[in-house]
């Protein structure tokens, strides 16, 4: 191979671009060797399966298949935006549940993280850690089941303890007014445990020598967390907020069905673009215009991604995405 000081160069005596990016491969291709397996797994996956999105402009029909099935251009996206006032009202439930999962649920995630930082016996830390991931690993259909004995209207535990304080008893599966609360405290109890240790683990990368200097000057708990923890931990914050804007579009269809049983009586506050979807299209079995409604949720997402970015760099361009 050649050599970088055998590079071609222009009249400058400047390494050609041909020629830095041989250089680039020649003295790092150790790295893309390992990268490789990688690079080919997602463009197998991800990027080459994109050119099948020419379906949602199609009347697809398996004789012709994708690419041979007569053009129709947006018709396939005009069911979701014909009532568009369903239409808007999944796109508003979608944003807000997805703001309030990724605030309240960062929020709880960096106390987590903070209160392992300051648990110093490591069988304690261990237990708690252990204890706060478990849900992640539970599946939603037994959490909708738990939810339920907890809810139900008759039987219910949480019914059972207001009837004999004097209470009503609350219909919650009749009443759509409770519901972004509670699958806000769901999506918290069973995600909040993962990313409190993905904090940690940035935590425990702090200097420890800032929080002897804090203490000796006479900085309490309280101080240390505020003026160093939370500003070291401030770029993940963002660059974890950031990454989650991109889902902002995305719902939990499992979740969704599991919790709430897509229940026509609580449409008002959980009907998402997921829910809708599948209500609308899974009867018609027509995936194309379900193809059609993720495409417009990706796209929706990554102009919010690009929008958020834009707006982080511009009061500092050290946390932006790209």
């Amino acid at each position: 191979m050649m050599s970088a000081s055998r590079q071609k160069q222009d009249p400058g005596g400047n390494p050609r671009p041909l020629g830095r990016i041989a250089g680039h491969f020649q003295k790092y291709y150790q790295l893309w060797l390992l990268a490789l397996p990688g690079i080919a797994l997602t463009l197998m996956f991800a990027y080459i399966p994109m050119s099948g999105l020419v379906i949602v402009f199609k009347d697809y029909n398996y004789k012709d298949g994708i690419f041979g099935s007569p053009w129709v251009g947006f018709k396939n996206f005009e069911f979701f935006f014909a009532n568009f006032s369903k239409a808007w009202r999944s796109t508003q439930n979608t944003i807000i549940l997805n703001l309030f999962y990724t605030v309240f649920g960062t929020a709880v995630a960096v106390m987590l993280a903070v209160m392992f930082n300051e648990i110093r016996h490591k069988k304690y830390l261990k237990t708690t850690q252990s204890l706060s991931i478990m849900p992640y690993f539970i599946s939603w259909v037994v959490a909708g089941g738990i939810l339920r004995a907890l809810l139900n209207y008759d039987g219910g535990a949480i019914n059972n303890v207001l009837v004999p304080l004097g209470f009503e008893r609350v219909d919650f599966y009749n009443d759509p007014k409770y519901w972004r609360f509670i699958l806000t405290l769901c999506n918290i109890w069973k995600g909040a445990g993962y990313n409190g240790i993905i904090y940690f683990s940035t935590i425990a990368g702090f200097d420890t020598s800032l929080y002897e200097s804090a203490q000796v000057d006479g900085a309490n708990l309280w101080k240390r967390i505020r003026y160093i923890t939370i500003p070291l931990l401030k770029p993940t914050i963002i660059i974890m907020f950031l990454l989650s804007i991109g889902k902002i579009m995305s719902g939990d269809l499992t979740m969704m069905m599991s919790i709430t049983n897509l229940s026509p009586m609580l449409l008002d506050t959980t009907d998402i673009i997921d829910t809708y979807v599948y209500r609308s299209v899974i009867g018609m079995g027509d995936f194309v215009m379900g193809s059609a409604v993720g495409l417009y949720q990706s796209i929706f997402g990554f102009v919010l991604v690009l929008a958020s970015n834009w707006l982080v760099g511009k009061f500092d361009r050290e946390y932006r995405l790209f």
